[in-house]
């Protein structure tokens, strides 16, 4: 089930599937190579109802179903034999493509090559987003880029040349704009070594973030395994309107379910409201989905997703979801885990922060938050893009706004930074004078990149440690996420309200109802923002920057010198010795908030992303030891001293000692990264033990042969104290369901016996007993 990514001419193949082409006359439009697109590849959909009514006659899946288990049951390896039961039994499933982004392609693609396969099995594309660091604008930045990432750019172009995966080249775009561009239709399947994957939802897909481990699984053609999701229903009804946008329904599902309330749930809109959104706005809502946790998001077909499809070349796609649009909403009448009921009509602007995505405010009431807790009312920068907020509707709203202060004589008093999401969108709004209005408003338009979204942010005018606000579009504000100072209040919100906010450059100013005064004494206030969902003229789609790879690959080599500090070829983990694992380390007891950010930091960590050894010194730098409340710094117990978390580590592997790290609720949320499983199995981790995982992370520590395991109490976090030595007991008789047991034992002499749970099910004790879910793929292949 694959999708080119233009169409105007069809061949029938039979009822339900279309064999896609591009006409001469768009690929002469577009002014791209037709090998972007994938020449042999159909919309099944026949296929995809034909599972779908597979499973319906089994009970007691004979009831009405989401649109959600539609999608997801319609990919099912075997539609006939799966147990399915919502939250419990893991799915084996066939996606349909795969997505990898810069930083985490180069791991993925490390790993498939160790596979020792010659070639992905599914349609696969590289997308180089995460490293081009925002410095001065978009054409240096771009440049420099390409200059200090060379050698990583190289590797990843000449991979996917030899094992058929698509390549697109730095300047072309976010990951997740052009997918939504190109690849994302209603009812596909894809999976992306990123965690807002999610933003395809907004065109109807089930679109999953995961680790490049996940990833390597499909790209070899073996079925993957995800826990079949529950599924939480958000009904929407009114319509957005006036300074309310799609950015607000997010921001407030946010504040109702927190960062882990929607963990192992796919998020699913529907309800009249929907309408009222526009596919790129129902993007941006999915997109934000992987900050509540949620395995995904989702919205039916619609009109709005039709008109989408149609102006990015790919009519023939929505004319054949109207044929099928039962297949792609939800049945009536069918049931969801848990309900969420929001009235667009009464829908406020929101602002979100700081340090964490689910602290939600109304615009109109964070001023008054923010001077109770001492939060800098002045707001430094104001930054707006990203792969959540980067559409033309989002570009022409803001620029509305811009353009009103322009007309007064007003500029942004703050520092107002742009990010396109694509070469397209950039093309575009550069066409339509968007562009040229943020340049004279005081604005700097950014590669076609990630940005200071990720931490790519050469910041220069605050140092470090120096108490700010910066308010932005992106999705994520952990702390010192942006620019690596911990001291950086992060507000996340709309695209219009960050402009407004730049504009006036004060936390508390509130658009609806505040004033700004114009140079010569005049007050006004700023109009609700407006701007085209679609540009009239049709998209500019900019240079081509992308690289098909060559029918037959196989004589290509690969190069990654033992010298480079960039790169380095993978060698197995060990197996499982066959026994329980005795006297562990408590390397560090983390307390509070511990995220991928701080176990595996971002920004200038991300030129490491391809080299294991190299970026492991890194590993879990940013966690707060409990012990002393300090980061970085834990007792080394057999020296006596304190040292760096990576060096002590570091320290017990080359001494023969294994260790745990323990952890609290939530462990591992944010970013797909798997280099923060990767680097604890790297430096001699062998479980970690926490109150609650983050669904990625948890499936990456058992994918590198890790034990991600929770106490069965919650409390006995609170028992292990940071001189302990604990076995973990019962490994002789690993069984799904059956949990294991750690023996404490206290630097005093006493001892404790504690349960501890896990998620493991037969397939993937198979990865922990052969050392990792590669080692298991080899010992099949």
């Amino acid at each position: 089930v694959l999708t080119s990514a233009s169409v105007i001419n069809r061949t029938v193949l039979g009822h339900g599937v279309r064999r896609l082409h591009v006409s001469a006359a768009y690929r002469a439009k577009a002014k791209v190579a037709m090998s972007r697109f994938e020449p042999a590849s159909f919309v099944n959909y026949e296929k995809l109802q034909a599972n779908v009514e597979i499973v319906r006659k089994r009970y007691p899946l004979n009831r009405p179903l989401t649109l959600s288990e539609k999608i997801v049951y319609g990919h099912l390896d075997d539609p006939h034999n799966q147990e399915i039961d919502r939250g419990r039994t893991y799915l084996r499933l066939r996606p349909d493509r795969v997505a990898m982004q810069d930083a985490t392609a180069q791991m993925a693609m490390l790993q498939f090559i160790s596979s020792g396969l010659p070639k992905v099995a599914v349609p696969s594309t590289i997308h180089c987003d995460h490293l081009i660091e925002a410095q001065i604008g978009g054409v240096k930045d771009l440049a420099r880029a390409k200059d200090v990432n060379k050698e990583v750019y190289n590797f990843l172009s000449s991979a996917g040349a030899k094992y058929g995966v698509g390549f697109w080249k730095p300047g072309s775009g976010i990951i997740h704009q052009i997918i939504l561009e190109n690849y994302a239709y209603p009812g596909v399947m894809l999976i992306g070594t990123d965690s807002h994957t999610p933003n395809g939802g907004g065109l109807g897909a089930i679109c999953i973030g995961v680790g490049g481990a996940d990833a390597v699984d499909v790209m070899a053609g073996i079925p993957w395994e995800l826990k079949c999701p529950k599924v939480i229903g958000v009904k929407l009804t009114g319509s957005l309107s006036g300074w309310t946008s799609p950015k607000d329904v997010i921001l407030k599902v946010a504040g109702i379910l927190t960062v882990k309330g929607g963990t192992g749930a796919i998020v699913e809109y529907h309800g009249p409201g929907v309408d009222s959104i526009s596919c790129t706005g129902m993007a941006t809502i999915c997109n934000m989905g992987a900050e509540i946790g949620a395995t995904t998001s989702v919205f039916p077909y619609n009109h709005r997703m039709k008109t989408y499809l149609e102006k990015t070349g790919r009519g023939e796609i929505a004319q054949l979801a109207d044929e099928y649009k039962d297949l792609l909403v939800p049945d009536e009448g069918c049931k969801y885990d848990q309900i969420i009921e929001l009235n667009l009509d009464q829908l406020k602007p929101h602002i979100n922060g700081p340090f964490t995505p689910d602290l939600a405010h109304p615009v109109s009431e964070v001023g008054a938050v923010a001077k109770k807790n001492g939060w800098p009312l002045e707001v430094k920068v104001g930054l707006i893009g990203s792969c959540t907020n980067s559409s033309y509707e989002d570009m022409g709203r803001a620029a509305s706004l811009a353009k009103q202060a322009l007309d007064k004589g007003l500029k942004c008093k703050s520092q107002f930074t742009v990010t396109p999401g694509s070469e397209q969108i950039r093309a575009t709004i550069e066409r339509d004078g968007y562009s040229k209005i943020f340049g004279d408003v005081g604005g700097v338009v950014l590669a076609n990149a990630c940005g200071p979204c990720i931490g790519q942010w050469d910041r220069r005018d605050v140092k470090k440690g120096e108490k700010n606000t910066i308010v932005t579009s992106f999705n994520r504000n952990f702390t010192a996420r942006n620019d690596a100072n911990p001291a950086t209040h992060a507000f996340v919100t709309s695209p219009e309200i960050v402009t407004a906010i730049a504009i006036a450059g004060s936390l508390d100013f509130n658009p609806e109802t505040d004033y700004l005064t114009a140079p010569n004494g005049e007050k006004f206030k700023l109009e609700p923002p407006t701007g085209d969902e679609l540009p009239a003229k049709d998209f500019d789609p900019g240079q081509d920057t992308y690289q098909h790879p060559p029918a037959d690959g196989g004589h290509l080599t690969v190069d990654v010198s033992p010298q480079s500090t960039r790169l380095q070829l993978l060698e197995p983990f060990d197996k499982w010795s066959g026994g329980d694992l005795e006297d562990l380390v408590v390397l560090i007891k983390v307390k509070g908030k511990c995220t991928t950010d701080h176990i595996s930091a971002a920004g200038p960590w991300l030129k490491f992303r391809g080299h294991l050894d190299n970026i492991s010194n890194n590993m879990l730098i940013g966690a707060v030891n409990s012990e002393n409340d300090a980061v970085n710094k834990v007792k080394n117990h057999l020296k006596g001293d304190y040292g760096g978390v990576p060096d002590v580590a570091r320290h017990y592997k080359a001494n023969g000692v294994s260790w745990v790290v323990v952890g609290d609720d939530n462990y591992g949320e944010g970013s797909s990264r798997e280099h923060a499983a990767l680097e604890p199995r790297h430096l001699g981790g062998r479980a970690i033990i926490v109150k609650s995982f983050a669904r990625i992370h948890e499936t990456n520590l058992k994918k590198q042969g890790l034990l991600p395991l929770t106490f069965s109490n919650p409390s006995d976090y609170d028992k292990i104290r940071p001189d302990d030595r604990i076995s973990i007991k019962g490994l002789k008789t690993f069984a799904p369901g059956k949990p294991l047991t750690a023996v404490v034992q206290h630097s005093d002499g006493s001892k404790e016996t504690l349960e501890l749970n896990h998620s493991f099910n037969e397939t993937q004790i198979q990865w922990f007993q052969a050392g990792s879910a590669l080692n298991r793929m080899k010992e099949l292949h």
